[in-house]
């Protein structure tokens, strides 16, 4: 099957003049322009946790696939019961998972069955092992039970030919275990999307590296690479650039060849070094989206070669918010999963805070021993140690707000970004 064609030069567009946006017309806006941007394969059901489902599954055989018993006991046909205290001879043998009874279960008989053994035929009803007395090669109980108890009829749980699973969907643990149980064996799915991750700055070091003291390790790429490959997704690690700006082209051409998207970091502003925004406004495609969000900067989004890139801001803080907001919606629909929005729920504060008005805000948070949500002692952006204390973030709206100690507020735990 071949790819899907590529986005247009001006997907990421906005209308003329508008100047601070609204992080929700930012996302509305992303939503309305991308689409699938990755190939179809069969991958084997073994191996495709975490891929994306291109085509629906439907059901080879039923689960199960025979009726079977719910339970340790004995079976028999329950038109053989009649009233009070019953009395069944048992039939010579047993069904056990895996070793069925060979034959038919005389009627006025009963016969020994084990939990998931095939049911026999003769049999439609099956009893507790631990509500029968044995004696003398007689089965007795009181009578009590309804025809059909403890049988799992066949296809009970799905149907051959029924619908599975959807197209869209992440697979997880749980849904290889239901291809297997209804014999899909291979399924179709994206090609995993690739997103190249390039980091800029003449004050960049790697870790390992000697260091000056005018100098800072690269803290952006390990995280942003992290980030791609648990949203199931495969990172190409483009490196590390300087600011000249002949060489963050090379890489942005060389990024475009090897991935469907671009992460950037740092150099993404209008300042003298800032050669990522300055080679994205060179290719004519740039859009500099001033977002009304903290903490964050102008978010660079432009097309390279055909390929989508995201500049994102170099502070560590607001490159991981901004690329959970923004960048992982638009990369789980580029990939076919189609767009996802977290889901919040409403915690009372475990602090007090006074919020401006005109931008939206997450704060670093978790939730604390009494279901009251906490926040960072610092929004300083520059404090990375609050990304590892937190466990999700707080999100405060446009609209200037007074918060006192249990006002409910936002809460995402980082869950709900796929983390």
């Amino acid at each position: 099957m071949r790819n899907p064609p590529k986005l247009s030069n001006d997907c990421f567009s906005l209308p003329p003049g508008v100047h601070w946006t609204p992080v929700d017309e930012a996302l509305a806006s992303l939503r309305e322009r991308v689409s699938v941007v990755t190939g179809i394969e069969p991958v084997p059901t073994a191996a495709a946790g975490g891929r994306v489902l291109a085509v629906d599954v439907v059901a080879k055989r039923n689960s199960p696939p025979y009726a079977n018993s719910a339970v340790d006991g004995y079976g028999f046909a329950f038109a053989s019961l009649g009233q009070g205290e019953q009395a069944l001879p048992l039939a010579i043998g047993r069904a056990a998972a895996g070793g069925p009874f060979d034959g038919a279960v005389p009627a006025g008989k009963a016969l020994r069955i084990l939990t998931g053994a095939m049911v026999p035929t003769g049999i439609d009803t099956i009893l507790l092992e631990e509500d029968v007395v044995i004696e003398d090669g007689i089965l007795k109980f009181e009578m009590g039970l309804k025809a059909g108890a403890n049988v799992r009829p066949k296809g009970e749980d799905v149907a051959v030919g029924e619908r599975v699973l959807s197209s869209g969907r992440i697979l997880q643990p749980q849904d290889l275990a239901l291809l297997a149980a209804v014999g899909v064996d291979t399924v179709r799915t994206y090609k995993r999307l690739r997103v190249g991750v390039l980091s800029t700055g003449d004050e960049l070091r790697q870790i390992g590296e000697d260091i000056a003291p005018h100098q800072i390790y690269d803290a952006n790429r390990p995280m942003l690479v992290d980030l791609i490959r648990r949203w199931g997704m495969e990172p190409v690690d483009l490196g590390h650039v300087r600011d000249d700006a002949d060489v963050v082209k090379k890489m942005l051409t060389r990024g475009a060849r090897e991935a469907d998207v671009i992460l950037t970091s740092g150099g993404a502003s209008a300042g003298d070094e800032d050669h990522i925004s300055a080679a994205l406004q060179a290719s004519g495609t740039l859009n500099l989206w001033r977002i009304a969000i903290k903490p964050g900067r102008p978010l660079a989004l432009a097309m390279w070669d055909g390929v989508p890139v995201f500049g994102l801001p170099g502070n560590p803080v607001a490159a991981f918010v901004t690329a959970l907001i923004f960048a992982r919606p638009t990369m789980l629909e580029l990939s076919g999963a189609g767009w996802a929005e977290p889901r919040g729920i409403h915690l009372p504060a475990a602090f007090s805070k006074i919020k401006k008005p005109g931008r939206r805000e997450y704060l670093r948070a978790k939730m604390n021993a009494d279901g009251r949500v906490e926040v960072f002692k610092s929004e300083g952006s520059g404090r990375i140690s609050g990304l590892s204390w937190a466990e999700g973030l707080v999100e405060l709206q446009n609209e200037g707000r007074e918060i006192a100690e249990g006002d409910l507020v936002r809460y995402y735990p980082f869950s709900e970004f796929g983390l």
